[in-house]
């Protein structure tokens, strides 16, 4: 039992050894006047070389989610796939603001905060490739909503983006989510509403601007405005990966679906010579 408990004690400390570091730190943001906590995962070599830089994926929470959500509830893996990959990790609480700037309500403006002032922040205190060939964004739900948002409107910003089971139109939900905290009443200002929902920022970029990838499972409630958006952006001539497999809202499909989007950005960074291709 005694060589057995070793054996155990030895496996898990290997693990750890090959764990990327997990910093949870303060995000000041001057136009909202607040600190944002905001979880960094970085691979364990980014403190023992100084003179490597790495790509960064941002990973947005959804609806009721935050910072800790994904490491927590999604995909507790990520410190060790930080290491496999060679990337950084970066998830930053977003309350209930869909990652817009609300236009009646100067508390949420997340759209400034995570696009500019989080991306300054990261650039400035780590060790990654500031340039959007380094830079990935991708969600679940709210945060799929906010990752194709945020890229449609900020392709200078990012170069590459992904949405999982994202709210990309959530104007059949005019009541759910603390949406109308942001935009106000849909019914009294359809307007406004109309004016931040993905599907109507295609405008925004051309074939060949972003690296797009989207899926959403069958069982989703999220699947039609997800068809949309796969049309809406066939239409326009957009190159995408979509993807529809079974599963439902949950962190189950979420946890299954990151290794697909983090392939496709891994891919993505190889084919802009920021990382190397692995070998097998």
């Amino acid at each position: 039992m005694k060589k057995i408990a070793l054996m155990i004690w030895g496996v898990m400390a290997a693990m750890i050894a090959h764990s990327g570091n997990v910093d949870t730190v303060l995000v000041h943001s001057n136009v909202m006047n607040k600190d944002i906590k905001t979880v960094v995962i970085t691979p364990t070599s980014s403190r023992k070389t100084r003179d490597v830089r790495y790509p960064v994926v941002y990973l947005l929470h959804g609806a009721t989610g935050n910072c800790k959500y994904w490491l927590e509830k999604v995909k507790s893996t990520l410190p060790e796939i930080a290491d496999e990959k060679g990337m950084i990790f970066v998830t930053p609480d977003a309350l209930n603001s869909w990652y817009i700037d609300s236009p009646i309500n100067k508390a949420l403006q997340y759209e400034t905060f995570t696009s500019s002032e989080l991306v300054s922040y990261i650039d400035s205190h780590y060790q990654t490739i500031a340039t959007r060939e380094g830079r990935a964004v991708t969600g679940l739900s709210m945060g799929g909503h906010g990752a194709l948002y945020l890229a449609f409107r900020h392709k200078d910003v990012y170069g590459a983006c992904g949405s999982m089971s994202g709210g990309v139109d959530f104007r059949p939900f005019p009541r759910n989510w603390d949406i109308p905290k942001t935009l106000g009443e849909m019914s009294r200002n359809r307007k406004r509403w109309d004016q931040h929902v993905v599907v109507n920022q295609i405008d925004k970029i051309n074939n060949g601007d972003l690296s797009i990838i989207i899926d959403c499972g069958e069982g989703d409630f999220f699947l039609e405005v997800n068809k949309t958006l796969h049309e809406r952006l066939l239409g326009r001539g957009i190159d995408h990966d979509f993807t529809l497999r079974p599963g439902e809202h949950n962190p189950k499909y979420w946890h299954n679906a990151i290794d697909y989007q983090l392939l496709f950005f891994q891919k993505y960074f190889v084919s802009k010579g920021v990382i190397a291709a692995q070998k097998k």
